[in-house]
């Protein structure tokens, strides 16, 4: 079963009139995961596809949403996968990749039939981002000692953390899209501090390996005018190209970015001064 919606593109002066309500309403996506389901998510920010497959009692097979209006989902596009739960499989055309936790998938343009099941009695959780694609790429399985690995921040700033890139054009190439996932030391709490903004990309970060009762406050807006977003367990948020995307928690965790848009260039970004944010 197939459980999908449409998001619009808004104008960043629109936004700033928005209620919270509103904000998490158009922004926010709070039930990724859903028992025996694939949850999705239709963009207009870059036509971007965000979603959550929970294979819980049976195999899930992604079939194309009427949005796409094509003969199966990967007919024009490309697809990443990365399990941030037990180990499960995925099937492409006949072939099974299995991924271990916090393992990705990319898959290309043209596979026809993508399953995904439990491997044992453990259970997978499959955050998925899916892109319009105009060539064809090799799927690959990327583990985390594959990807590529930056150390950033500082503890005094409580914003030291791993970035994982995994599937990104310095490992395998893609069409346009990019993801990855940053990992928050303990101590730490702050992500993408300095913030910075890129207008030829958009993205959209789901957040995981957050602790029961503790939550992230998820910044976005025009750095001039910003929002924020209050998230717990599992949830993503959709952030525009004009927007900072950054966040706070109240203790660690980890979160997946995912990128679509004008180029491939992971150091294309327009940086902000911390004590410059309003």
């Amino acid at each position: 079963m197939t459980n999908s919606e449409f998001r619009y593109a808004h104008h960043p002066n629109d936004v700033k009139k928005y209620t919270t309500e509103e904000l998490r309403e158009q922004f926010l996506i709070p039930d990724i995961f859903l028992k025996d389901q694939i949850k999705l998510v239709y963009s207009m920010y870059d036509r971007l596809i965000i979603g959550g497959v929970f294979p819980s009692s049976k195999a899930l097979t992604l079939e194309p949403t009427d949005d796409l209006k094509a003969e199966y989902f990967l007919e024009r596009r490309e697809l990443g996968i990365i399990n941030v739960g037990g180990k499960g499989k995925v099937t492409v055309d006949g072939t099974v990749y299995e991924l271990g936790n916090k393992e990705a998938l990319y898959i290309g343009k043209g596979n026809k039939e993508v399953i995904f099941d439990k491997v044992d009695n453990e259970q997978p959780y499959f955050y998925i981002n899916s892109a319009p694609a105009h060539h064809t790429y090799p799927t690959k399985k990327v583990t985390k000692a594959e990807a590529e690995i930056v150390e950033l921040g500082e503890t005094k700033y409580s914003n030291k953390r791993t970035i994982n890139k995994l599937l990104v054009n310095s490992v395998l190439e893609t069409c346009q899209l990019q993801m990855g996932m940053t990992e928050l030391h303990e101590g730490s709490v702050w992500n993408t501090m300095p913030a910075h903004t890129h207008e030829r990309r958009m993205e959209a970060y789901f957040y995981f390996d957050l602790e029961e009762g503790q939550t992230v406050s998820h910044f976005m807006g025009q750095p001039e005018e910003t929002r924020h977003i209050f998230m717990t367990n599992h949830q993503a948020v959709l952030s525009p190209e004009w927007s900072i995307h950054s966040g706070a928690g109240t203790s660690n965790y980890t979160f997946i970015w995912g990128m679509a848009g004008e180029n491939m260039d992971y150091g294309d970004m327009d940086g902000v001064k911390t004590n410059e944010l309003k």
